[in-house]
């Protein structure tokens, strides 16, 4: 857990791997998860075990991310094939969200209220 904001009543199983990252009020985070850098998860919000969210991904407030779940933050479209160009892309998660279980996204804008399936 390097260089991360932790607010009030957060609750983290270990093992994870946690850096440069800011968990809201009252989140909980599972086993198994990493959480990159530049990424912001809202209060209330619950991170199941063996999820991976790479760095830009915002996730909203009272979400719920179930097992397993994947969030990337590339589209595979290099300029010029230039693989070490890497363009990194946010991903957004609105408030009241729930993601099922294995569930891998893209980058992506979610709105509010949303249910992903597995």
């Amino acid at each position: 857990m390097n260089n991360c904001i932790i607010h009030e009543n957060v609750k983290i199983i270990n093992p994870v791997n946690m850096y440069g990252c800011e968990l809201k009020n009252s989140c909980f985070i599972g086993p198994f998860t990493e959480i990159q850098s530049n990424v912001v998860i809202g209060k209330n919000t619950r991170i199941q075990s063996h999820s991976f969210i790479c760095s830009g991904v915002t996730i909203g407030d009272n979400c719920f991310i179930a097992h397993g779940v994947v969030f990337t933050n590339d589209k595979f479209d290099w300029p010029d094939e230039d693989y070490k160009n890497f363009i990194e892309r946010p991903t957004i998660i609105g408030n009241n969200v729930k993601i099922g279980s294995n569930t891998t996204l893209l980058p992506v804008t979610v709105g509010n209220n949303v249910t992903i399936g597995a």
